[in-house]
Order: C-alpha cells, then sequence, then structure tokens
C-alpha cells in the first residue's frame, strides 16, 4: 500500500510549479495557490488567480491537477477562489527579490484604509541601477499585471509589476 504525501510535502510539489510568465518564481510564492487540504485519497488545492481574466489560468490549473496526481491521489479538486481578491502582497519577499533581479520592479506595498485599498506613493525603482529617476512609458505591459517604465538615469527600459 502507498503511503499518501502530507500536506506540506504536496506544498512543497506545487512550488515547483514555475509562475507560466514570470519563470523565477513559483506559483506558491507568487500567493496564487491559497491551501491545499487532503482528505484521504483527495487532494483539495485552492487557487486565486492574479486577475480573473488571467491567459494562464487554464494552464494553472491543469499543473496543480497533473502535480498532485503524480503525488498519487487518486481524486484532485482545483478550486478557484475568487474572494478575496489576489493581491501583489501575497508575493513573498524572496519572490519579490528575484523579480528585481530578473529585471523586473517588484510591486510597492499596499496599505487598507477602509474598504479601499490606497497605493503607496512612491516611485518606481530601476531594477538595474536602482535609481528613482523613473518614468512610465506605457501602463498596459506584455501582460496585464506589468507596465513599462525607462531609467532616466541607465536609460534602460524595464517593466514593473503592477500594485493590485
Amino acid at each position: 500500500m502507498t503511503t499518501l504525501p502530507s500536506t506540506e510535502e504536496v506544498w512543497q510539489a506545487l512550488a515547483r510549479i514555475p509562475d507560466p510568465e514570470i519563470p523565477v518564481i513559483n506559483v506558491v510564492e507568487m500567493g496564487i495557490v491559497r491551501d491545499v487540504r487532503l482528505e484521504g485519497p483527495k487532494a483539495i488545492i485552492s487557487m486565486t488567480p492574479t486577475f480573473s481574466g488571467c491567459p494562464a489560468l487554464h494552464l494553472i490549473r491543469a499543473q496543480l491537477e497533473e502535480t498532485a496526481r503524480s503525488l498519487g491521489f487518486a481524486e484532485v479538486e482545483v478550486k478557484t477562489v475568487l474572494s478575496p481578491p489576489w493581491s501583489t502582497d501575497w508575493i513573498t519577499p524572496e519572490a519579490k527579490e528575484r523579480l528585481r533581479q530578473y529585471g523586473i520592479a517588484p510591486p510597492r506595498p499596499t496599505r487598507e484604509r477602509g474598504a479601499l485599498i490606497e497605493l503607496e506613493a512612491a516611485p518606481t525603482r530601476c531594477p538595474r541601477c536602482g535609481s528613482f529617476n523613473t518614468s512610465v512609458k506605457n501602463t498596459f505591459g506584455p501582460t496585464l499585471c506589468k507596465a513599462i517604465h525607462v531609467c532616466n538615469d541607465c536609460k534602460e527600459p524595464f517593466e514593473s509589476f503592477k500594485t493590485v
């Protein structure tokens, strides 16, 4: 008889699934995987997509299911949870640093004020030279979650992760 993995072992396996759009971070540290519950031979994984219309949503769902099945679970349920909505605050500090090293300015923290979330009013730091002397070139980047900036000091264009 095969022994099924523990919840922690499932989390570790899911952490090996790279984010489809940013391969230097995984879906766990991105904050997409919200919960793992084991009920005998069944794994129940809850996920919150970064955007409800995320084009990689079906791929992420399939990879979560495939990973759990490869661990020996006969039944896998992947639930999409939209409330509370995903927030860039769910990205781990380690993943934010890897974003910066990859050349993407990580999102700034948010702070809640009543029912609204207020973005910190601060310039975006260039991930290459560290300068705050940057400007937005396009609020629409290659994906919904990113914008295009340019550093006025080192003259390099870069993507920044939008704070949501």
